[in-house]
């Protein structure tokens, strides 16, 4: 698979997870993807935390299912109707949980071109996060990031050490397809822009 056609087909895993584990041979090429992507100054500031306990996953779960119905008894109505049958995570499915952490301190005080931008740590990770996801695309591993969480309770969960903090928990399986059109398109949630909407020249306004 040509990475445009992985790019292409990459979707936000929710409902397609076969419920078998993705083997330990297969994740680990997929974590190798992950570390070569590049980061600033070389600094590699993320970790990878391998959750599989079925107590682990099922804590998280019921932590993010609570999220997810105080973000709906939030909504007007109408936006409501539109969320309630939008699956947002497939924590208990996938069987592998992988969470994606950042740590600042990664390279010494003087990481290299993080000075005027702090928020170059956190893209390095992102774009490792990427990496991770377009190479399981390629392998038919299907990828969820699940973003209805507390930041502490999570890092509580796998006791992470202060100053790590959490970027993502992703579900990590086998699926039986890839949706052809995202979910958030195909539930009425929000469609996509053009390319032409996004593209600007010489200055935003141009």
């Amino acid at each position: 698979m040509s990475v445009y056609e992985a790019i292409r087909r990459r979707r936000d895993v929710r409902a397609e997870f076969t419920g078998e584990i993705v083997d330990d041979t297969t994740l680990w090429r997929l974590l190798d993807a992950a570390h070569r992507a590049p980061s600033v100054g070389n600094s590699q500031p993320w970790d990878f935390v391998l959750v599989r306990e079925q107590a682990t996953l099922r804590k998280f779960a019921e932590h993010v299912a609570q999220r997810r119905v105080e973000f709906r008894d939030a909504l007007p109505p109408e936006r409501a109707a539109t969320f309630e049958p939008i699956k947002i995570e497939g924590i208990l499915e996938s069987g592998t949980g992988i969470v994606v952490c950042y740590d600042h301190g990664r390279g010494g005080p003087q990481v290299l071109g993080r000075a005027t931008v702090p928020e170059t740590g956190v893209y390095s990770a992102v774009l490792a996060i990427q990496n991770f996801w377009l190479a399981a695309t390629a392998e038919g591993v299907g990828v969820g990031w699940v973003s209805f969480y507390d930041p502490d309770f999570l890092a509580d969960l796998i006791d992470l050490p202060e100053g790590i903090r959490p970027v993502a928990w992703l579900c990590v399986g086998p699926v039986d397809e890839f949706q052809d059109i995202p979910d958030l398109e195909r539930f009425g949630w929000r469609a996509g822009r053009p390319l032409t909407d996004a593209v600007h020249h010489e200055t935003y306004r141009g």
